[in-house]
């Protein structure tokens, strides 16, 4: 069961694609297959005072949340004993989704709280917010199917993503070599490099050359880097209080839409901000190039 689960036990996305989408990517779909793709960003000021970017994610969970559209979502958070350690958790109100908010560039093994929130009686209705791997993953329990995880599932947001660091030999090296305290560390952004920001509101800028290395070695096979079967995919891409946003299934354009009408999103189309665009295609297609043709050949 264990391998017909995995991410990584084949290479090969087309039998989840045509599950996900009833039909195969284009040509020119370079990173994936979807409907509409905007930038866009939250109109609640809590929301865009805490977030990661543009605070589009936190906003769709609460939208859902408060709409009875989910009963919970499965997200992250930083653990309060560890410095900016991401614990996988089910947040079931919009104060736990806001805590959600942000990005830690560490791995967070989500899956293991979906598994804790499937066995919660009063929970029917899920969301699960994760990386491609983890939204492949649960796109394998959907189609298999395993009907105890599948049935709750109701959409999914994908995160934009070139790797994940291993937490100690980053943080050592912050802290040994850069001076960095990790219990100083308020929020982590790359934008070209990593910007680190402090309590004290410093920011500290680490070119992306020196950390590298620290990139964990799973994430050097992985070719997906805009989680091509999620509902929804969302990441900054150079952008500064905003969002791209990939739409990919009608689920996922729905939710999206409800919430602009609502007006609790604003957006701008993506031709205003051509330079991102251009830059989620270079990087889907780096992250395709990562592998030799023959990799992975295992049976379907």
């Amino acid at each position: 069961m264990c391998s017909k689960i995995c991410p990584q036990y084949t290479d090969s996305k087309l039998p989840l694609e045509k599950f996900v989408f009833r039909n195969e990517r284009k040509s020119e779909e370079n990173f994936g297959v979807y409907r509409q793709i905007v930038i866009a960003r939250s109109t609640d000021k809590k929301i865009l005072d805490t977030c990661q970017d543009g605070g589009v994610v936190t906003t769709l969970l609460t939208f859902a949340l408060e709409n009875g559209k989910i009963d919970g979502a499965i997200v992250s958070k930083v653990e309060k004993t560890k410095p900016f350690y991401p614990k996988p958790v089910l947040a079931t109100t919009s104060q736990q989704i806001l805590q959600s908010a942000g990005t830690r560039y560490f791995y967070s093994p989500n899956l293991l709280a979906l598994q804790q929130a499937i066995k919660q009686k009063n929970i029917r209705k899920l969301a699960f917010v994760g990386l491609p791997c983890q939204i492949t993953a649960i796109r394998k329990i959907q189609m298999l199917p395993l009907k105890k995880y599948a049935e709750k599932l109701k959409f999914t947001i994908g995160l934009l993503c070139s790797g994940c660091f291993s937490y100690n030999e980053l943080m050592k090296t912050l802290k040994e070599k850069l001076g960095i305290n990790p219990e100083k560390i308020k929020k982590m952004n790359i934008k070209g490099k990593l910007i680190i920001t402090v309590k004290s509101g410093k920011q500290k800028k680490v070119p992306l050359e020196q950390i590298q290395a620290f990139i964990r070695k799973s994430c050097k096979t992985c070719t997906d880097f805009s989680a091509e079967l999620a509902d929804i995919s969302i990441g900054g891409l150079g952008l500064k209080g905003w969002s791209l946003v990939i739409l990919r299934t009608e689920n996922g354009e729905k939710l999206y839409k409800e919430a602009l009408k609502r007006k609790l999103l604003e957006e701008k189309p993506i031709q205003k901000q051509k330079s991102s665009l251009r830059l989620l295609i270079l990087l889907s297609r780096k992250a395709k190039e990562r592998l030799p043709k023959d990799f992975h050949k295992f049976p379907d």
